[in-house]
């Protein structure tokens, strides 16, 4: 067995990367030797291949592990070794007919087809960087729009209501997490160190992504439950207690996010936290919960909205109507990814006008949230105005 390691060795004419040819190259060097250890002892390991027929022997290529293959293609993700490459490309290596590995025509030695691993690279770094940029200008949209609306609603004195305190914390969820999402990406998603050291402030960061990711989703919720009991449950009589609002809005949200971020503490390391935690099936299944039950809710208020309206067509239906029809509005355009996560398609075209569309949907939430519930109310638009008809 030792004899045979030894053959592979000699059959690949393996020599390591120079430090020339690698960016960051103890780092590479290192995780490429430690592949090539794992590599031997599976090839020592493993049972030899007992299948009748051809076929071309296990081996180290110099960059990766190759187990005992039939003739035709062989393929693996490329490996994560050096920042040019895609993990999420293929690495090909073809098997002869003769159980022999293809040898490149001018080097005559054995090749494995890394080509595709940095292919699209620039490409795929042109589409991150404008992702990049959309998200900064998304959120910070978002946080503009939202303070005016902040502002708008506290000024004026006339719009002031339950309903409106509970919009004002939700723009208040919207704005906290905008400027957590903008932290993470100008401070730890650009520093690849930061993220491989995983201190316990990027783990911090991110449980705060994940509540305040939430807290948006559990306030879109407490607007549902406040009009449904407002208009089907107390039939347009009495004031409520916000109190239980505000423990669903702000309180609850952090059971799903300490439960996922503990899980994903043992599962995952501090960048796929990130990539993975604030659109994977725990959190987001919780969250487009929340969306469904608003829905359902928002529904039935329609329900008994429009028979009311048949029967009195009193000024107060039609203003619940209005606050209904935003909301209604709203909850497709904030569960939009949620819809569209299962059917991301492979195609290279599709998957980027993919990741846009769902960019667009994750990042601008707020500036959707601020344009439908201040800069198009009717309400708002009477009330600025007024108090300009007074200015001038």
């Amino acid at each position: 067995m030792v004899y045979h390691i030894q053959q592979v060795c000699r059959s690949e004419d393996v020599t390591l990367p120079t430090s020339e040819e690698v960016p960051n190259m103890p780092v590479t060097r290192t995780q490429i030797l430690s592949a090539q250890f794992e590599c031997y002892l599976k090839i020592i390991r493993d049972p030899p291949h007992n299948e009748d027929g051809t076929f071309c022997n296990r081996t180290w290529d110099g960059w990766m592990c190759w187990d005992d293959s039939a003739p035709g293609t062989a393929m693996q993700l490329c490996p994560e070794y050096f920042q040019d490459f895609d993990p999420a490309e293929k690495v090909t290596k073809v098997c002869n007919s003769d159980g022999q590995w293809f040898r490149h025509p001018e080097s005559n030695r054995v090749w494995s087809n890394y080509t595709l691993c940095e292919m699209f690279t620039k490409d795929k770094l042109t589409v991150a960087l404008s992702m990049y940029y959309l998200a900064i200008l998304g959120h910070g949209l978002s946080v503009v729009s939202l303070i005016i609306t902040l502002c708008i609603f506290s000024y004026f004195k006339s719009l002031s209501c339950q309903r409106v305190s509970l919009h004002k914390n939700m723009f208040l969820s919207f704005i906290f997490n905008s400027i957590c999402t903008v932290i993470w990406l100008s401070v730890v998603a650009q520093d690849q160190e930061l993220v491989a050291s995983n201190p316990i402030g990027c783990k911090i960061l991110t449980v705060l992504n994940l509540y305040m990711f939430g807290t948006n989703y559990f306030w879109m919720l407490c607007e549902g439950i406040y009009l449904h009991t407002l208009i089907v449950v107390t039939v347009f009589v009495g004031e409520q207690q916000l109190g239980w609002y505000y423990l669903l809005g702000w309180g609850f949200p952090i059971i799903p996010a300490i439960t996922h971020a503990v899980a994903l503490n043992f599962l995952q390391t501090v960048y796929k936290w990130f990539v993975n935690g604030i659109t994977s099936n725990p959190h987001h299944l919780i969250l487009s919960f929340c969306l469904q039950v608003n829905l359902f809710f928002l529904l039935n208020i329609l329900r008994v909205l429009v028979t009311k309206l048949q029967v009195t067509h009193s000024a107060e239906s039609n203003a619940y109507m209005k606050a209904v029809r935003a909301t209604l509005i709203l909850i497709p355009l904030l569960g939009a990814q949620f819809i569209l996560v299962p059917w991301r398609p492979e195609e290279r075209k599709a998957t980027t006008i993919y990741d846009f569309i769902m960019n667009i949907f994750t990042h601008f939430q707020g500036l959707l949230v601020a344009i439908i519930f201040c800069f198009c109310n009717a309400e708002v638009s009477a009330s600025i105005s007024k108090c300009i008809k007074r200015i001038i």
